[in-house]
């Protein structure tokens, strides 16, 4: 297995850094114009979008770790993609160096969900997930691993609780899904008790458990606190993962490939959601843009301010931010692929990375024209980034989303002009997948 650096988002101050002061607020305006303008003369090196040079130009400074960490386990928060750096930490943790990239493939790499649902007194909530979904992430990577791990439910707290104080003083981190709403610092965001929220508990000080998370410093609970966070993931009641031993071997990236090539094309699920699926949901996302004459088409169905306002924000979180790397984790994968190019002996991976980081370059133009129509979003969004990167409490910036005016309207031949706009993106990310996933399965 090829070692690499980690994730740069996650390590300590380096070099080309832009180091954040502890105390920096996010409130300094000499200090954010600096920053952009360093991401902006990156983007012009590398051609990467705003949102993945930003994570590579900034980071935090940071405190001296705190006492109570496994040993061996140094490194917090995300890089490119929070998932794959917690599997990263945790494998390097355990004595495996690879990439965020290589977890990225191994776990399935990238696909496409998109769907609208509708609640009665809610705008319609526009969904698209641009990573592979819906296998759980850490896990499909930690299988195509040389290495072996012991995953395990509990009924009872107390037991779940000892167990998990047992793989610590074994000095075994443990990899933990939770109730994400019932994490402080994510108590703001919605979520669904229902949908498994992976963290590591990488330490625990006497009665308070250390987190690795979003933030490159340990976040700290209360052992009840997480209790009550484990407990409330009531489909997986305190799951866990400990990693036990490594093996020689290579990793499966064959089979990861293939997982990756299999959830474009589709079937999926094996029912009638599947055209939401892969290059399926592509189409039919296009068509909905387009679509200006039936119910769920985009110019009918975001209309009112409040709802078109909703669906921009949305555009721009599901293909940079949340549940995704940016560009709609289409980069990363492209990193993946070359890197499993030279250690299959396969050229047509490169060729096929070069076509992926070109339609991530679509996937985040499309959020970029999202963004430009949410108002101060983005900005808050940059913002609550920096600021969650360093610990700090963001609930004063996640109020002021609550509460930013809808987006002005631009009418029915403004939303009509501006949607059409974004289907010719998603038809120019479909159609260079399509010819990448080709060479994929060649």
């Amino acid at each position: 297995m090829s070692s690499r650096e980690l994730p740069d988002g996650a390590r300590r101050a380096g070099v080309g850094a832009v180091p954040l002061p502890p105390s920096w607020t996010g409130h300094d305006v000499t200090e954010q114009r600096r920053l952009k303008k360093l991401v902006r003369e990156r983007m012009a090196r590398t051609g990467e979008s705003y949102t993945t040079a930003r994570r590579h130009v900034v980071r935090p400074e940071l405190p001296a770790l705190p006492s109570g960490l496994v040993p061996g386990y140094d490194t917090f928060g995300p890089g490119q993609h929070r998932r794959s750096s917690l599997a990263v930490h945790l494998l390097r943790q355990a004595g495996i160096e690879c990439s965020e990239a290589l977890v990225c493939g191994l776990a399935g790499g990238v696909g496409f969900m998109y769907a609208v649902f509708e609640y009665r007194g809610m705008p319609p909530i526009m969904t698209i997930v641009a990573q592979h979904h819906p296998q759980p992430w850490v896990e499909s990577a930690l299988r195509r691993l040389p290495l072996s791990y012991v995953e395990e439910h509990s009924t009872s707290t107390p037991r779940a609780l000892a167990a998990l104080r047992t793989a610590i003083e074994r000095g075994k981190p443990v990899y933990v899904s939770v109730d994400r709403k019932r994490l402080p610092w994510h108590s703001d965001e919605a979520a669904l008790a229902t949908e498994p929220y992976g963290v590591v508990v990488a330490g625990i000080d006497g009665d308070t458990v250390l987190i690795d998370d979003s933030a490159a410093v340990p976040h700290r609970l209360s052992t009840d606190e997480l209790a009550a966070a484990w407990a409330g993931h009531r489909k997986g009641r305190h799951h866990r993962i400990v990693l036990e031993s490594v093996r020689a071997g290579q990793p499966d990236l064959d089979g990861a490939i293939a997982t990756t090539v299999a959830h474009l094309t589709g079937p999926v699920l094996g029912h009638s959601f599947d055209a939401n699926f892969g290059f399926s949901g592509m189409r039919r996302l296009s068509g909905q843009l387009r679509d200006g004459r039936t119910k769920s088409g985009w110019v009918r169905r975001f209309a009112a301010p409040e709802s078109f306002s909703a669906v921009m924000r949305r555009l721009y979180e599901c293909l940079e931010v949340s549940h995704t790397a940016p560009g709609g984790t289409r980069p990363l994968y492209a990193d993946f692929l070359d890197e499993a190019a030279g250690m299959l002996g396969r050229p047509a991976l490169t060729d096929a990375a070069k076509l992926f980081r070109e339609s991530g370059a679509h996937w985040s133009a499309l959020a970029a024209r999202a963004e430009a129509h949410a108002g101060e979003y983005g900005e808050l969004c940059e913002r609550r980034m920096l600021l969650a990167m360093m610990g700090t409490d963001v609930r004063e910036i996640d109020e002021r989303i609550a509460t930013l005016p809808p987006a002005p309207d631009l009418g029915v031949d403004g939303r009509a002009a501006l949607f059409a706009e974004m289907a010719d993106l998603v038809d120019a990310a479909h159609d260079l997948e399509t010819a990448a996933v080709a060479l994929l399965a060649g």
